[in-house]
This record gives C-alpha cells, sequence and structure tokens, in this order.
C-alpha cells in the first residue's frame, strides 16, 4: 500500500500585514487596559476574534456603536473617509491598523479619482476591503466583480477607465477580469505595481504546487475570509478536491476515503495552531508522512508606531526616566 501523507504548504498563515493588526490589539489592551473597541473584526477569523474577546477587547459592527472618547482600532481592512469622520465626531481615539498594502490601493484610488479617472475597483462588494476603497472616491468608482460584469460594463465615450483590486482575490480569476477589461476599453491603464497582496500571492502558488500531487487539499480559514476561501477556489481549479475548514472538527472523514495524500494549507489570517492540532488529526487517520511544499520565502516585516509612544516621549521630556514604549516589530516568515 503506498504511504498515506500530509504536505504541508509553506508559506501558510499569518502574514505580516496580520501579524501587525493583532499586535496592536493586545499592545492597546496592554497600555490602556480593556475594554479596547475594533470596529470590525480585527482579521477575519473567529479563533484570533475570540482569543482577544478574551483578552477584553469589544467588537463593533460601526464606529457609531463605540463609546464617545474611547480607544477604537479599525481593522486591517481599511475603512471609508466617512469612518474616519465618523470617528472624529465621536471623538475617539483611533489606532488605524490597515493594512500597508490595503493602504497603497487607498491612495491610488484617490489619486486617479483627483486625476479625473474613472475606477473599476475588481472586487466582491460585500466585502470590507472594497467598501473601505470604494468610499475615498465613490463618484468615481464602479465595482466589478466578474467577467460578466466586465462584458457588462458601460463607459462614456470620454471615460478614461483605471483599474484597481481588492487585494486577496485569486490571481487567475482577477486575469481574466482584467483581460476582458482591456479587451473592452483599450485604453485601461492600472497601478504600477500589483494590488493583490504578497501574501495571496504565496499561498495560491503553495495551493498549486500541492493540487498537482494531491488527492485532497485541505485549507484552514474562516467562511468570511477571502483569500482563504480564493486558496479553496484555486486548488479546485488546478484539479484537486478541496475543502474550507474554519474548526478541525470540520473535517469528514468520508473525504479521507481513498486518499493517499492530503495537502494542507492556512488561509493568511489563520493561526499556525489549528494547522498543528489539523496534522494531529490526520496523523489519527493513519497520515504518518509529512513532506514541505515551498513555494515562497516570506521575510516582509510591517512595523508601526503606537499613538502612545509620542505621548510617552512628550511626557518624558517633561519627567526625565520615565519608561518609554517600544515601536513593534513583527516578524513574518514561513513556518516550517
Amino acid at each position: 500500500m503506498a504511504e498515506k501523507k500530509v504536505i504541508l504548504a509553506e508559506p501558510r498563515g499569518f502574514c505580516a500585514g496580520v501579524r501587525r493588526a493583532i499586535s496592536m490589539v493586545e499592545q492597546a489592551l496592554d497600555h490602556y487596559g480593556p475594554p479596547v473597541y475594533v470596529r470590525k473584526e480585527i482579521v477575519h477569523n473567529h479563533h484570533v476574534i475570540r482569543a482577544l474577546e478574551k483578552r477584553g477587547a469589544v467588537f463593533t459592527s460601526t464606529e457609531e456603536e463605540v463609546p464617545e472618547g474611547a480607544v477604537c482600532v479599525f481593522s486591517a481592512h481599511g475603512v471609508s473617509p466617512a469612518v474616519r469622520g465618523n470617528a472624529a465626531a465621536r471623538e475617539l481615539h483611533v489606532l488605524d491598523a490597515t493594512c500597508p498594502l490595503v493602504s497603497k490601493v487607498h491612495q491610488e484610488a484617490r489619486r486617479y479619482a483627483r486625476d479625473g479617472r474613472t475606477i473599476l475597483l475588481i472586487g466582491h462588494s460585500d466585502h470590507e476591503e472594497v467598501e473601505g476603497t470604494y468610499g475615498e472616491a465613490p463618484a468615481s468608482t464602479i465595482v466589478v466583480e466578474s467577467v460578466q460584469d466586465a462584458e457588462e460594463l458601460e463607459l462614456p465615450p470620454d471615460a478614461s477607465p483605471v483599474y484597481l483590486t481588492q487585494t486577496t482575490l485569486s490571481l487567475d480569476e482577477t486575469a481574466d477580469i482584467v483581460g476582458t477589461l482591456r479587451d473592452r476599453f483599450p485604453a485601461l491603464a492600472g497601478p504600477a505595481s500589483e494590488d493583490i497582496c504578497y501574501a495571496s500571492q504565496n499561498r495560491q502558488n503553495a495551493i498549486k504546487k500541492i493540487a498537482a500531487h494531491a488527492e485532497l487539499v485541505l485549507v484552514l480559514g474562516s467562511a468570511n475570509s477571502s483569500n482563504s476561501v480564493r486558496m479553496v477556489e484555486v486548488a479546485r481549479g488546478a484539479g484537486a478536491d478541496a475543502h474550507l475548514l474554519p474548526n478541525v472538527e470540520d473535517l469528514d472523514p468520508a473525504w479521507l476515503t481513498g486518499v493517499t495524500s492530503v495537502g494542507v494549507s492556512a488561509g493568511a489570517s489563520t493561526p499556525e495552531f489549528l494547522v498543528d492540532r489539523l496534522v494531529d488529526r490526520l496523523v489519527e487517520h493513519g497520515y504518518d508522512g509529512l513532506e514541505i511544499e515551498h513555494a515562497a520565502t516570506e521575510n516582509i516585516t510591517f512595523t508601526f508606531r503606537p499613538a502612545w509612544h509620542t505621548e510617552e516621549a512628550n511626557t518624558e521630556e517633561a519627567n526625565p526616566g520615565q519608561a518609554n514604549t517600544e515601536e513593534a516589530n513583527i516578524e513574518e516568515g514561513a513556518h516550517a
């Protein structure tokens, strides 16, 4: 009989933006004490959310639910200018955990709108990231969700179109949409560099490599995690049977019938302990072999300077000898 094995993707799990966002909430809790309010889910993973709730984080649907003057963290997915305005009106002490790669797309949207361009924003209209980017220039932006949308889109003859994308999309699907838009609007321009983030690219590339020789691919991630859902779609597109697992307990033993090789990965907002648990569960089902499929090495780090760093520095000038808060430096690397 063939050896039953697990093929583990590398890289997988937390990206630099997720590490930065989670650390910002943790450090805010350490500094201010609970409660610290977070607008929306800081990242799309319910295990992360529950762990932060236990520490005293309170998650709200809108900034208007946060008590006036309270500490409020904006999620990694970004917010619109309208949200920032509402927060300022409520005098919230805002900590912005928007991923720098999402902030880049916001900057592009503002620049294109200022230049009078029509922005074709490729993404899912109900996703928080798209809501935030759209909010930068709603009068200039049209959301394009699919190839069909691109085929049916009508623009005035004098339009000067440019496209932007949600950062967590499927590379192949996005390429198809952009290709359709270029066919229809030859003057279409795009950003100087790709908007889809390095972590989404790397995880999708690793999934493709795994799917080439794994009969089953399991992706750990929450159902509302766009990048995790895209990874499942990529695996299926590459010919493998694939499933999303929000929890290890969601593993259906029937999926393993006749399967000798199982590929395992995790979305960019999924903690590594879930991967360990899933591998242990598969060992219980006889998958004793373990291989690593390496697609990329990640060494990106996103730092942030806490708001209280400046506050304490000013206090230290007046009262020498008081402690200062160090800037966070969150390492991002491929897990072994």
